[in-house]
């Protein structure tokens, strides 16, 4: 179908204030001043977040000594229950370089209070003042933190969905594909919207949305350059989940593709490799949207949409057992 015409006029939008050189392109910024236009962005196309039950802030130890902050949100109509509560552990997208905790905390308020289950927001470290795989490591410990930890904080370490968008979506499945390898159990469901899964971005999508779809091919570009140490790190399938040999046994999937994204044939492509591997999958394409729509609350319906479809999908997980 055509582009969504809210989503298509906001777009001229953007362009029309690059060409008159009030909105410079991402990838004309340094890292720092991306990441603060990036946040800052947020609070415009995106709705403010839903009341919770409750939120803290943790700090999650990393095997190099170091911590990460992390954001664990409860909903209110599970905050009085006596019993472990379910929890989904979201990476953010942001190509490895901007977002954090604010970017996408209306997104895991509504993921919290829509399925109801905790939502545990990760603030992985960005590049490149920690390139690859520092993101990949802070996302296998956030996960052995829940297991290991989580009882503390109420959390059902036998009901962990894993989760995230774009580069944080390349993370939630890389992280299965790890579990599996190094035997450490597998999460109830990947909930991944629009990853990165290629090793480079040459399939006709991305030829064909290059410009003006919201992640633009240079923008993309110079996020790599900035998490990758060398051009042999795209072809690690830690980056690049298409180039893992196994994908036995991981936990089912839910994928959310838009049909104006880039990414749209890779994860196309992605989809087509977990069901050659016997992995559940359910692929939804939502049509008119593009890249990143699911925190475009004030611009597009399907945001909403899609967070419910998302909640329905954890809730199957984590109750229909």
């Amino acid at each position: 179908m055509p582009l969504d015409p809210d989503l298509a006029a906001f777009l001229e939008l953007v362009e029309a204030n690059i060409i008159s050189g009030e909105k410079p392109e991402m990838h004309t910024l340094t890292p720092e001043k991306a990441r603060r236009e990036y946040d800052v962005s947020t609070q415009f196309l995106d709705v403010p977040g839903i009341p919770v039950g409750s939120i803290t802030t943790l700090s999650i130890p990393c095997r190099d000594g170091q911590s990460i902050n992390a954001r664990l949100y409860k909903p209110a109509q599970l905050i009085e229950t006596a019993d472990p509560l379910p929890v989904l552990l979201y990476f953010h997208g942001g190509g490895y370089c901007i977002g954090g905790l604010d970017s996408h905390d209306s997104l895991c308020r509504s993921l919290a209070e829509l399925t109801p289950c905790c939502v545990l927001n990760v603030a992985y470290r960005l590049a490149p003042e920690h390139r690859f795989p520092t993101a990949v490591y802070d996302a296998q410990d956030a996960y052995q933190w829940v297991l290991s930890a989580g009882s503390d904080y109420d959390l059902d370490v036998t009901r962990i969905a894993v989760g995230g968008d774009s580069a944080g979506g390349t993370l939630a499945t890389g992280l299965t594909i790890a579990a599996h390898t190094e035997n450490w159990p597998q999460p109830v469901r990947q909930v991944l919207l629009y990853p990165c899964t290629s090793v480079w971005q040459n399939t006709e999508s991305h030829r064909r949305f290059a410009q003006g779809y919201l992640l633009e091919a240079k923008t993309l570009q110079w996020m790599f350059t900035n998490y990758l140490r060398t051009d042999a790190d795209r072809a690690d399938w830690r980056f690049a989940p298409l180039q893992a040999s196994d994908l036995g046994d991981l936990a089912p999937v839910f994928l959310v593709l838009a049909e104006y994204d880039p990414l749209l044939d890779e994860g196309i492509a992605y989809a087509e490799k977990l069901r050659a591997a016997g992995i559940p999958t359910l692929v939804k394409i939502y049509s008119g949207m593009t890249h990143d729509f699911a925190r475009l609350g004030n611009i597009v319906n399907e945001a909403d949409q899609v967070r419910k479809d998302i909640a329905r999908e954890l809730a199957n997980a984590f109750y229909a057992r």
